[in-house]
């Protein structure tokens, strides 16, 4: 059944009222997310506590902030009227996937989560979980050591961003929930992956890469957004056709045309824009290093 339904009783969002209306009414809540979000965000709160408590340098007040804003921001992606606005316009869904491909995984990884989270389990249970997930032997280990090598990461992100813009499976999407949502995990998936290898967050399974390695890999991937953007939005005719039905339920009163070319431009420029700070801030990073090294 299509999203559209969560609509409900507005006949047409051709009014700035009636599209706020329409988009209070259609917050989903969705309680198998909802949970799982709320139990990463008490672990990694209690193992930053706790790490905070023995003085580590790694629990910072900052990383704290970042990784509730990374949950708050997968939850307005998966829950908020973005969810329902998809099904109508392009645009919505557009912002909607920069939300989990960038906006979200950025600030989680850069928030190291994995030492937060596992000292916020009982210690039994941490070892336990540590051996199984990264003990020498694991095969978790081995598995995620194969699979997150940096130019398979690369290449990954780089399919499925295309991928799912392919408009047969871009439709399919706006016809299926199920196909929705596992548009989504790969999405998330495939940029936490990325974003590990440029944040260079714990646990460091693989190679570690230095600075001017990691600015080469965030630069690698504008063309990904910026290709697929500009082509997008300069596109003179429609891609995709599942929007015509619900021409008249775009909650700005853009022609399908126009929505799809602004989505373009968002993919496009914020899109790109998030590729550019990030190569700004491992510079600043990179350059401080330098410096307290010369001074040491």
């Amino acid at each position: 059944m299509f999203r559209i339904v969560c609509l409900g009783n507005f006949d047409k969002l051709q009014t700035m009222n009636e599209t706020t209306r329409a988009m209070l009414a259609s917050w989903e809540i969705r309680p198998l997310i909802l949970a799982f979000l709320l139990v990463l965000g008490v672990l990694y709160t209690v193992g930053w506590w706790r790490l905070r408590g023995k003085g580590a340098a790694v629990a910072k007040r900052w990383r704290l902030f970042f990784y509730w804003l990374g949950l708050t921001l997968v939850m307005l992606a998966l829950m908020s009227p973005l969810e329902t606005l998809s099904g109508v316009s392009f645009t919505m869904h557009m912002v909607q996937h920069l939300l989990l491909i960038m906006f979200a995984p950025a600030p989680l990884m850069a928030a190291e989560p994995l030492p937060m989270i596992m000292w916020g389990l009982p210690p039994s249970l941490r070892r336990k979980v540590g051996g199984a997930l990264f003990g020498r032997r694991s095969p978790i280990r081995a598995i995620i050591r194969a699979t997150a090598q940096p130019a398979l990461v690369w290449a990954a992100f780089f399919i499925f961003l295309w991928g799912w813009h392919d408009p047969n499976l871009y439709n399919a999407t706006l016809i299926s929930s199920w196909v929705h949502d596992f548009e989504h995990i790969t999405f998330f998936y495939a940029a936490l992956l990325l974003w590990w290898h440029i944040t260079a967050a714990a646990p460091r399974i693989h190679k570690r890469f230095n600075y001017p390695a990691r600015i080469g890999m965030t630069l690698a991937c504008l063309p990904a957004n910026m290709v697929a953007g500009v082509i997008i939005a300069m596109s003179p005719k429609i891609i995709y056709t599942g929007y015509i039905p619900f021409a008249d339920f775009n909650p700005f009163g853009l022609s399908i045309l126009d929505d799809q070319r602004l989505g373009g431009v968002i993919m496009w420029v914020p899109g790109s824009m998030m590729y550019v700070i990030a190569v700004v801030a491992l510079v600043s990073l990179w350059l401080g290093a330098q410096e307290r090294a010369a001074k040491a």
